[in-house]
Order: structure tokens, then C-alpha cells, then sequence
């Protein structure tokens, strides 16, 4: 691919479409330096094979070398297999653990003899902007360590909390009221005394997965130490909607099947949820503060049993919190 980039320099002097190529390689090159993440990047890249190149159909994934996975960061158009007649697919070496993967196809046999008569300038500027990707791909990896959960990829408590106080900062009257749910496993470490960590990470991978499918887009999921996951809502502050959010969670899950060891034995788990709301007109209320009170109220709700649910505010004086 360098030689690419080499004879087309060279032609360039003296032909005008290896001079038009190259513009259009460094225009790629060009508007990929304002892009803020490998999103964007693959945005970017999208709309320059579409411009240039008429290509409706793209796909942008990472590869994870380490663990023989890829994740789609892109994708645009119908649906299309790398080893179809009309397809073309680049792996761009990073030089990390990931690797970029573009692909894409074409509309048409006719449209396919094009692209492949453009063949060798697709991979010359895909090659020129290979270093811009890896810089993407590390931000990335960088920001993940910092915000997220290693295992099940929600964030975690620093980083859910920092950003919620900086929205709640930003918009002085849209959250004045914040309901905060608390969900976890029941009897978690039984998992792991009876079988291993891998499967009590698979709980919590497939928990994480219900929780996303009940919430919207705009709340905030993160885990917390061990099987806690802390939910922010941010789209709703009816109770009502709240209570059945929650139910829906503990209903959802108790149904799902987690496969143990390859070995045709399934595992069922069940969850408790705990729920208490922050009021920021309220002096005494923090958003910590009510954290606490919502963890207190999922406490309360293992306390009376599995899949229970239980709201901070209808702790009496009277009820003793069992902490196990």
C-alpha cells in the first residue's frame, strides 16, 4: 500500500487522475484530524467512499486480536458478508490489540468493475490514514479503562456520578428530580462457591443486557463492587414508570437461561431492586446520599426475599437492615 501512495506522488507531475487521487486521499486525511473519536472517523470514512466512490453499503469494526472478537463501531446501508461477489474489505493494522476492518459493496457488477479500477487509491488512502486510526482506537481504550466496567462494558461509579453532576450543573431545571435504582443479584456468591468467576461474569454480562432492554437511552447504567448496578434515570421521574422499570427488570431476568461450561446445564438467577429518588430542591440531598438510601432499599428488599422490590421511602422506623 506505501508503494500505492509512492507512484501516485510520482505519476502525479504529469497525470491528472493520479493527481485528483491524491487530492482526494488528503482530503480524507484532512477532515479525519477533526474527528473527536473512531466513530466519527468511520462516519467520515463512510461519506468519502460514498462522495467519491458512489458506495451506499459500509461497515467499520474493530477486531480484538487477543480475544478473537469484533465489534461494529459502523455500519451503513444493507447488510452484506465479506465474502460476497461484490464486496471489498480492508484490515488496517494498528498496531494494537485492535485492528480496524472497512468494508464495503457495491450496488452493481458494473459498480463493482469500478471500484476495483479505483482499487489501489481506496487502499492507499486507507493506509495513509491508518496512523490517525490508531490514535482513535488508544483514545478509545483510554477512555474505557477510565469509565467502564471491564466485564460487563456499563460504567462505573466515578464516572456515572462525575457525569451526572456535570449535567445536572449544565441544566439548572430539567433534573430537579432524579430516581436512582439499585439492582443486584440474589445470593451472587453462591455462584461463585459452585462454580467460577467466568460464570458469575456471565450473570452479570446477561444482567447488564436486561437492564439496557427496560431503560432508556438518555439514564445512566453503571456496576458497582460485585453485583451491584446502579441505574441513573434520566428519562422519567414517574414513580409509577419507576416501579414498573424495576419490576419489569426483575420479571425480565428471572427468565433468562445462562449456559454453564459448555456442558448443556443452564443457570437461573434472580434479582433484587432497591429505589430512592434525589430531590435538588431539597438542602439535605445528595446525590450520594441517595445512592446510599437506594442501596439501604435493595438490602431491605433481599431481606424479604427473592425478586423483591422495595422503595427508600417506605423504610419504617422499625425495619432492621440485614446487610449479608
Amino acid at each position: 500500500m506505501r508503494n500505492n501512495i509512492l507512484e501516485l506522488i510520482k505519476d502525479a507531475a504529469n497525470n491528472k487522475e493520479s493527481y485528483i487521487a491524491l487530492e482526494k486521499i488528503y482530503n480524507l486525511y484532512d477532515q479525519l484530524q477533526y474527528s473527536s473519536n473512531i466513530k466519527q472517523m468511520a462516519e467520515d470514512i463512510y461519506l468519502w467512499l460514498h462522495t467519491n466512490f458512489n458506495v451506499d453499503n459500509v461497515t467499520f469494526s474493530l477486531f480484538d486480536i487477543e480475544r478473537n472478537n469484533k465489534e461494529n463501531i459502523f455500519i451503513e446501508g444493507d447488510e452484506f458478508y465479506l465474502d460476497d461477489e461484490l464486496s471489498f474489505f480492508f484490515i488496517i493494522n494498528t498496531h494494537t490489540n485492535l485492528n480496524a476492518i472497512v468494508s464495503f459493496s457495491a450496488t452493481s457488477k458494473v459498480h463493482h468493475g469500478m471500484l476495483s479500477e479505483q482499487y489501489k487509491v481506496i487502499e492507499a488512502a486507507l493506509f495513509q490514514i491508518s496512523p490517525i486510526l490508531q490514535n482513535g482506537i488508544i483514545k478509545k481504550n483510554f477512555i474505557e479503562t477510565l469509565s467502564l466496567d471491564s466485564v460487563t462494558k456499563v460504567y462505573n461509579r466515578h464516572y456515572l456520578i462525575e457525569n451526572l453532576n456535570k449535567q445536572i450543573q449544565l441544566s439548572k431545571k430539567d433534573y430537579n428530580q432524579i430516581y436512582f435504582i439499585m439492582v443486584g443479584v440474589d445470593h451472587f456468591k453462591a455462584i461463585i462457591d459452585e462454580f467460577d468467576h467466568d460464570v458469575g461474569d456471565q450473570v452479570l454480562v446477561e444482567l447488564a443486557k436486561i437492564i439496557h432492554t427496560n431503560i432508556s437511552e438518555f439514564d445512566m447504567v453503571a456496576r458497582l463492587a460485585g453485583d451491584e448496578f446502579l441505574i441513573s434515570m434520566l428519562s422519567t421521574n414517574n414513580e409509577h414508570d419507576i416501579e414498573k422499570i424495576g419490576k419489569n427488570i426483575i420479571d425480565d431476568f428471572s427468565k433468562i437461561k445462562v449456559p454453564v461450561h459448555n456442558n448443556g446445564q443452564f443457570l437461573q438467577k434472580t434479582v433484587c431492586v432497591g429505589v430512592d429518588v434525589f430531590k435538588r430542591d431539597q438542602i439535605d440531598d445528595t446525590i450520594d446520599k441517595t445512592i446510599k438510601n437506594a442501596d439501604i432499599a435493595l438490602y431491605e428488599a433481599k431481606n424479604k426475599g427473592r425478586s423483591q422490590y422495595f422503595n427508600y421511602k417506605d423504610l419504617s422506623p422499625e425495619d432492621t437492615i440485614d446487610l449479608f
